[in-house]
């Protein structure tokens, strides 16, 4: 038996598999596992906000209204009342709303019904790591938009559009996160974001907006996502060049999955067709469940809210107490994260260790820029951390990088 050929396994993998990374949060996160690590790593809403009686009614709720067909199969675009709901958030017929599991999922559906190999595709730089996890297995050719403490540069976004239809480039789309950005917590003005969108159409460019953060603003005014100002350039819901992807994940609880895609018709169509081929649907009692939670959802939103904005307040209180002048950071407007740039020279991914070692950890920078770079920066997650875990957090990594600076 032991000389019988057997295929060489690895050479069997498709050139897309080829391309697939391991998440660099979802490594370091096995690194922080232990209790005594205090972790700033990974995005997680605070498990002890969850409304876990409510949840539990939910789905007592659901199984007595619905009974067997709360455990059956159902259809692929996803629950009518849930639907129906998000919908009517931006006054938009229910056929332009797909549920899906989760809002990776939704990435992955919409990279691959549109992303064809070489295709261009507009990213901010740095951006959320999980789209570009998405993304690159369809494989294509990443073109960074530069960004500041107003998040994309729109003029500078204007001369790349010049630059790249000169080398006979037109982007397929562009993908960005206008509110309390991951990994910067940046929010895009209501400014940019018009031309953003008016650019874009006028250069017939496809935009992906991700607004899982939206609904987590704790200072400033709320402003029009750029799918309302793409309806409001059409004119039509089906004409919109602007998909905009949410998610219940970050407002009520991520383990029931439930997101959704608004687009138009010829989007909704093939996302459908993808769908079906990836999962048949959402699961049916998870969907009926978060229905009945919606009428909770306004309080529970106001209940995070202001959690976040005090961790948040208490962090960068502490990170002006205890870091080394040089290191600069974001202040967020809403949202879960903020971002940490190092003096030029240092390597966050090198520090890590250093970090570790003091029972703290963060997210590196570099693997949110598609194009390399960023050796110097980090993420950190305020949302899923106590006051004494900041405070010991803040205090042992600016004792590393007061080490590193020495």
């Amino acid at each position: 038996m032991s000389d019988t050929p057997r295929p060489e396994l690895e050479s069997l993998l498709s050139r897309r598999a080829r391309t697939m990374t391991a998440s660099a949060i979802r490594e370091i996160l096995k690194i922080t596992q232990q209790p005594d690590v205090i972790s700033f790593a990974g995005g997680l809403p605070a498990p002890e906000l969850f409304p876990l009686g409510a949840v539990k009614q939910a789905a007592e709720t659901a199984l007595n209204k619905y009974g067997p067909a709360a455990l059956q199969y159902s259809t692929t675009e996803g629950h009518p009342p849930l639907r129906e709901w998000i919908a009517g958030r931006h006054g938009i017929p229910a056929q332009n709303v797909q549920i899906v599991t989760g809002s990776q999922q939704g990435l992955d559906l919409l990279g691959k019904i549109l992303i064809d190999e070489g295709d261009t595709v507009l990213v901010e730089a740095p951006t959320y790591l999980g789209a570009l996890q998405s993304f690159q297995p369809y494989l294509p050719s990443y073109a960074e938009m530069p960004t500041d403490e107003g998040g994309i540069d729109v003029d500078a976004l204007d001369t790349l559009l010049g630059d790249l239809a000169r080398q006979g480039r037109k982007p397929k789309l562009l993908y960005a996160i206008p509110n309390f950005q991951n990994p910067t917590g940046r929010t895009l003005s209501l400014e940019r974001r018009r031309r953003l969108v008016e650019l874009t159409a006028q250069h017939g460019v496809l935009v992906i907006e991700d607004d899982p953060y939206g609904e987590l603003r704790f200072e400033g005014e709320a402003l029009p996502s750029l799918y309302e100002l793409g309806l409001q350039l059409a004119g039509d819901v089906n004409r919109n060049h602007v998909v905009y992807c949410s998610s219940f994940s970050k407002t009520l609880v991520p383990g029931l999955r439930d997101a959704w895609i608004e687009a138009a018709a010829p989007i909704i169509g093939k996302l459908i067709q993808a769908k079906q081929g990836a999962d048949l649907h959402t699961p049916t009692l998870n969907q009926m469940m978060m229905t009945e939670l919606l009428p909770l959802l306004p309080a529970q939103i106001e209940t995070v809210r202001v959690a976040y904005q005090a961790r948040c307040t208490h962090m960068l209180g502490q990170m002006g107490e205890h870091f080394p002048a040089g290191v600069d950071y974001t202040r967020p407007q809403g949202g879960m994260f903020l971002w940490v740039t190092l003096p030029e020279g240092l390597d966050t991914a090198a520090l890590l260790p250093r970090a570790v070692e003091r029972k703290v950890a963060y997210v590196p920078g570099q693997p949110f820029f598609a194009r390399g770079g960023g050796l110097n920066t980090l993420r950190m997650s305020y949302s899923n951390a106590t006051p004494e875990q900041i405070t010991a957090g803040m205090r042992a990594l600016g004792e590393t990088f007061r080490e590193a600076l020495a």
